[in-house]
């Protein structure tokens, strides 16, 4: 598995899977107003990417005064089936000119309903965004999307709380999950908490683990099933287990659970995309007690390393109605703005997939709020150590077909029964 080689800067946005919020807005088509032109636009996660948002659209307005943007709130979850539901009715009705589309979901809207998706070719300088986030947005030399974020992942960890159990942040650098286990049953034992927080109808932390061993549920073309036989998703399936047996991560329910059980202290970190620094940053008597250290890598891999991502995200133009401000929004903005870019950093703490924006002084500045940490510059860091993988098309059809057998081995089932009867269902269904 080949690496990414370029100097990367990741933008993250979650994930995720299950990292957004429920409709709370209606959009409506683009529609020139006495005011000016108006766009919509479909997005996730008030704290992080429609402050993007929001923020783009103040920089574009010092050339556009009249210009303005509709955001409406959405899951991921709801996105998509919304646009799944009228591509397939051959309709645009309902759609927003601009939405957000996580990475692992692109593929296949790309290559069944690609009439939908404007071309971003002449609107962007595809060498001046990392590699990985071209090819992941591009089909047959046309770039469809603006990379926006790839996600690289930390393991967030409340520093007082683990020098209560007697060790110190730098115990948790460069080591494997046995030793993150390890030291987390100290943690537990000393503190009563545990390390982090699961959902188990979600596989994101499995997700990490074979991303920073250079594996996925497909071999290298991203189509063909590789379940059994796959080491790297062996492993994380029993460093898992292994984790959820000794207590040292615990489980949550659904998107507010997992916010809650940071933020409360009930748990002593979270292993997210650092996307979640916005989030974490909400709970303002916690500054200057949170670090950020490099995942685990899986131990028996001989190609896992210190890295991953989770989720990520880029920006689409839909073509409808008002695409060409929406084009040129995009294009201003997200696809050439720097000062945009360390202002982000400044005010939400997000981490630009712009490669020139890099070179300023706001990602090398340190957080007060991690202890004084540069943890954007670190981000930055472990984003160029982050194996490449082909996510293909059907990353969450896979997972609907793994889910099933992590709950069972969880609770006692053979995993190696489980990984090969779930590569069978896999071949049938989707061959």
């Amino acid at each position: 598995m080949k690496k990414v080689s370029l100097f990367l800067v990741i933008f993250v946005l979650g994930v995720l899977a299950g990292c957004g919020s429920e409709s709370s807005t209606s959009g409506s088509d683009a529609k020139e107003t006495s005011e000016g032109q108006e766009i919509t636009i479909w997005a996730w996660d008030p704290k992080f990417n429609i402050a993007a948002f929001d923020l783009a659209e103040s920089y574009y307005q010092e050339d556009h005064p009249d210009f303005s943007i509709n955001v409406t709130e959405i899951s991921q979850q709801d996105s998509v089936q919304k646009m799944n539901t009228i591509f397939s009715s051959g309709g645009t009705q309902g759609l927003p000119n601009i939405v957000l589309i996580e990475d692992f979901r692109i593929r296949n809207f790309l290559e069944v309903f690609p009439e939908y998706f404007v071309p971003l070719t002449d609107y962007i300088n595809v060498e001046d965004f990392m590699d990985y986030k071209i090819e992941v947005s591009s089909v047959d030399g046309e770039q469809y999307g603006m990379p926006f974020d790839s996600g690289v992942a930390g393991v967030y960890l409340r520093k007082s709380i683990i020098e209560e159990s007697g060790l110190a942040i730098t115990d948790f650098h460069d080591i494997s999950w046995q030793t993150f286990n390890t030291l987390g049953m100290q943690v537990k034992e000393a503190t009563g908490k545990p390390l982090f927080s699961i959902d188990m109808n979600d596989l994101a932390h499995l997700r990490m683990m074979m991303h920073s061993s250079g594996y996925w549920y497909t071999t290298e073309d991203g189509e063909t099933p590789f379940i059994d036989g796959n080491p790297s998703l062996k492993q994380g399936f029993e460093d898992l287990k292994m984790m959820l047996d000794s207590g040292v991560i615990t489980t949550h329910n659904g998107w507010d659970q997992l916010l809650a059980g940071f933020n409360s202290g009930d748990v002593a970190g979270v292993l997210q995309g650092n996307w979640i620094t916005p989030s974490v940053k909400s709970e303002d008597s916690h500054s200057g007690d949170w670090v950020v250290v490099p995942v685990p890598k899986q131990e028996n891999i001989d190609t896992s390393v210190h890295a991953t991502n989770l989720g990520g995200s880029s920006i689409y133009v839909l073509d409808i109605d008002g695409k060409e401000e929406a084009l040129h929004y995009i294009s201003e903005v997200f696809g050439k703005n720097i000062a945009f870019y360390e202002e982000l950093v400044q005010t939400v703490g997000a981490i630009g997939s712009y490669i020139p924006a890099a070179e300023g002084e706001a990602y090398k500045a340190t957080d007060p709020f991690f202890d004084n940490q540069p943890i954007y510059q670190d981000f930055v860091t472990w984003a160029t150590e982050i194996p490449s993988v082909n996510f293909g098309k059907n990353t969450y059809a896979l997972e609907d077909i793994m889910n099933p057998v992590f709950l069972d081995y969880v609770n006692g089932a053979d995993l190696a029964e489980g990984l090969k009867n779930a590569q069978a269902i896999a071949e049938n269904q989707l061959n």
